[in-house]
């Protein structure tokens, strides 16, 4: 995959200018601008930033398929999913399962 051409497409898509871009992401204009004016492939870091800021994730930046984005109470969930402890995950999956039944 392209990552270039991947981001300038998610870029495109949303209509976005670089400031915006940056300002989604967290990041300083000139990082951003950068990217895209000198076709330099991002960090690891400033990529997971930019993917934050689109409102998906690494990997489905990375998928070949349609990319699912995600809506602030998806990423609230997620964000608070991640600092869980097995044990409460285990209660947050058998709270979910009832709650569809």
């Amino acid at each position: 995959m392209d990552v270039l051409e991947r981001l300038k497409a998610l870029k495109e898509h949303y209509g976005w200018s670089d400031y915006k871009v940056a300002q989604k992401a967290g990041l300083s204009q000139g990082t951003v601008s950068n990217i895209f004016k000198r076709n330099t492939v991002p960090s690891f870091t400033t990529l997971e930033a930019i993917c934050s800021g689109f409102g998906i994730t690494l990997a489905q930046f990375f998928a070949d398929g349609e990319t699912v984005e995600l809506t602030e109470d998806m990423r609230e969930l997620f964000d608070s999913w991640a600092v869980l402890p097995p044990d409460k995950k285990e209660l947050v999956i058998k709270l979910s399962r009832a709650l569809n039944n």
